[in-house]
């Protein structure tokens, strides 16, 4: 087993680090990456993350030199070049930007599925803003709906990066949403998502956390 060489600052829940975790086993990357927990909260931060990462944002790689990226999509790219298999970003032309925009949409989920967890559940409940989190549910329901309707069969194609972040957003949904009840509106989604959940990467990188 080789030395990991760089070192992915992570939450266990967070579908974002999820994405880069999933890429790397399916790159055959996993063990060039070393995983060091960090525990936040919108109010609270971790020094050792905001070394080189000033915003304290996760995911974050630090690479041997001591380079910090961060950004689930700059790290997602910088990893899909540093292997030799199949990329799973196509390197151009349209279909690039259509991967790139499904990915973008699948990241889209996870923001409003976090903010809508954070309302519910960190937020004191005398302050909490019940339109605020249906509007984010409301996104989440648009969102799901496009991909029944429009992108299953790109989804189905391949395991690339627009499909795991799809897979990494239902799993969000799944652990902190349950009550969406997305898999009765979009029973062709949720019959992709049980096959592709099923996947060793997937497998390996499903949160276990309360």
């Amino acid at each position: 087993m080789s030395t990991p060489s760089m070192t992915l600052f992570h939450a266990a829940a967070s579908p974002f680090v999820r994405k880069v975790r999933v890429l790397l086993h399916e790159t055959g990357q996993a063990e060039r990456v070393a995983l060091h927990p960090v525990d936040l909260s919108p109010i609270k931060t971790d020094a050792e993350l905001n070394l080189g990462n000033p915003a304290g944002k996760i995911p974050a790689l630090r690479l041997e030199d001591g380079t910090v990226l961060h950004d689930s999509r700059v790290i997602v790219e910088f990893l899909d070049h540093q292997h030799v298999g199949n990329p799973l970003i196509p390197r151009e032309g349209p279909a690039r930007w259509r991967r790139l925009t499904l990915a973008s949409l699948a990241d889209a989920i996870m923001d409003a599925a976090v903010v809508a967890r954070y309302e519910t559940f960190l937020r004191p409940e005398d302050k909490r803003w019940t339109p605020w989190v249906d509007a984010q549910q409301d996104k989440i329901r648009r969102a799901l709906a496009h991909l029944e309707d429009e992108h299953l069969a790109e989804l189905a194609s391949v395991f690339d990066v627009a499909a795991i972040g799809v897979a990494c957003a239902l799993g969000y949904i799944d652990l902190r949403l349950p009550d969406l009840g997305w898999r009765e509106r979009q029973p062709n989604l949720a019959a992709w998502y049980a096959e592709v959940s099923q996947r060793e990467s997937m497998l390996k990188t499903a949160p276990s956390v309360a």
